[in-house]
């Protein structure tokens, strides 16, 4: 039985055991960033095997799988055909990602897509709908919430340690990418904040924002303001006119009645101080732990929870609703501003 029928649909998929054969898994994307990362990941597991990966240029692709013990293709059908993955991940030019994964959705494949999930609120509808209506695993790499301060964060949340949450901000500001559409910033980085945001602070029911374009290239700095539904407040600051060289390029900021927590550069420092207390409690990695303050790292532990997922049964850990959900928001964003008005992200 080939890949693609075997996980179509009315197929049950059986889970998997944890003593079985590493899991199979096929790489579409061969961009030296993230389309390296997940080859370079996958084949170095020992609990899966990197069986192929797929690019739109033969002799890249060629290249890629050589270089990681891999099967090359230009060709999705004939690489579920041939390859039998038994997860496919999805790693390609951010305004590239429907096409593809509609194919492979469609194809009954468990899947692991790369954000942004899409650029367009109705694209995303059809794939999370093709999804549900194949009774499909597929998740979305918001990998900073697997970095250690995140972690500890949302611990010491789920602990109490905060109190009333009061307000929280996210400030993230870099470099643009390669992606043209003029929310670029917006809908393929910040996206991120978004997830986040929700992810620790609950869902957000509404946002006013600013956007600005200095270097005449989209929107490409923005700030906003949410409201979130246990009644705290947030803002998002997020820019493509800045740099990834500067210290503190990225920090969270959580505040609470009876606490507060501080994240620098994502996996770089946490700290937590209780009100009226001039004593932080400060996580640093330490001088051997080279893991906890690596970036990249974080889409292995991520990885780690989303193969147990599979092999259990279980539904992924951060689910494509979730690329769906930051999507939303972000066109929510994009509304506010030209409206001038709040905009209301309940749905």
């Amino acid at each position: 039985m080939n890949a693609a029928a075997r996980y179509a649909p009315g197929v049950v998929r059986p889970p998997m055991s944890p003593d079985t054969a590493p899991v199979r898994v096929a790489v579409v994307g061969t961009g030296e960033w993230w389309g390296r990362q997940h080859a370079e990941l996958f084949a170095g597991r020992a609990d899966t095997s990197l069986v192929a990966v797929v690019g739109r240029d033969p002799a890249r692709t060629a290249a890629r799988a050589a270089e990681f013990g891999a099967v090359p293709y230009v060709d999705l059908e004939k690489m579920l055909e041939r390859s039998r993955p038994d997860l496919v991940t999805v790693c390609l030019p951010n305004e590239g990602h429907y096409e593809p994964t509609l194919r492979l959705i469609r194809a009954g494949v468990p899947l692991l897509l790369e954000k942004p999930l899409v650029f367009k609120v109705d694209e995303a509808d059809t794939l999370v709908t093709e999804a549900a209506r194949h009774d499909l695993f597929v998740g979305i790499n918001f990998n900073h919430r697997y970095a250690k301060p995140v972690r500890l964060a949302a611990a010491a949340i789920a602990r109490g340690d905060l109190g009333r949450l009061t307000f929280a901000t996210w400030r993230f500001g870099g470099e643009p990418g390669t992606s043209r559409h003029p929310h670029a910033n917006l809908i393929e980085t910040q996206c991120h904040g978004l997830d986040l945001l929700e992810h620790l602070c609950g869902p957000i029911e509404s946002v006013v924002a600013q956007l600005a374009e200095p270097g005449g290239h989209g929107w490409s700095t923005l700030v906003v303001g949410a409201r979130f539904g246990n009644g705290a407040v947030g803002s998002l600051v997020g820019s493509y006119d800045s740099s990834y060289a500067y210290q503190d390029t990225h920090q969270v900021e959580l505040n609470g009645s009876a606490g507060r927590i501080l994240i620098n550069d994502t996996v770089r420092r946490y700290s937590f101080q209780r009100a009226g207390d001039e004593t932080a409690q400060v996580w640093q990695a330490g001088y051997f732990n080279d893991i906890d303050r690596s970036f990249h790292a974080t889409f292995d532990r991520h990885v780690d929870e989303l193969l147990a997922a599979l092999r259990a049964g279980s539904p992924p850990p951060v689910p494509v609703s979730a690329g769906r959900r930051a999507l939303v928001l972000a066109h929510a964003v994009i509304t506010a501003f030209e409206s001038g008005t709040r905009v209301s992200t309940v749905e």
